[in-house]
């Protein structure tokens, strides 16, 4: 079973990478939903995209990398990997999404946006880091906090319907 939830993190880590490639495939600013409002500011300033183009990338963004979370997980969670009640279900939900969050802070916000130029935006430079101290307190609470509770929420909503 370990095996199985160590594969579904590494998938998931798989996905949100896949997800980040495709959205800069054209450039950084294909994702620049994702950058804080200073620069998403200054890229509209720049003219390199408008708010309504934003606007439609954080839609898609959003439900590439949210819907796969809430329905993809648990599906593999209790429908292949057989967890039954709230404990199984939470303690695997929580494994792969420490997987594929720990993923994301260390590869692709520490090293990724960090020390390579993949995520540079020309015009932007002056407001480098991309994610500031805050952007990256908040997004470790949500690594150990946040999605623990989402794990919560879920196995809780499962437990209710019998599974």
């Amino acid at each position: 079973m370990a095996v199985l939830v160590i594969l579904e993190g590494l998938t998931m880590s798989f996905w949100l990478l896949l997800v980040c490639v495709v959205g800069i495939a054209n450039g950084p600013v294909g994702l620049v939903v994702l950058y804080e409002r200073d620069v998403r500011d200054r890229v509209v300033e720049l003219g390199l995209t408008t708010p309504e183009k934003m606007k439609k990338n954080s839609v898609i963004t959003v439900l590439a990398l949210f819907v796969p979370v809430l329905t993809v997980v648990p599906a593999l969670v209790y429908f292949v990997n057989g967890a039954r009640g709230f404990r199984d279900g939470f303690l695997q939900m929580t494994c792969i999404y420490l997987i594929m969050n720990i993923f994301d802070r260390l590869f692709i916000d520490w090293y990724w946006v960090g020390h390579t130029k993949a995520w540079e935006i020309e015009g932007t430079e002056d407001l480098k880091p991309y994610i500031p101290k805050k952007a990256l307190i908040k997004k470790w609470v949500g690594t150990v906090v946040v999605f623990p509770a989402l794990a919560a929420l879920i196995a809780l909503g499962f437990q209710l319907f019998g599974m």
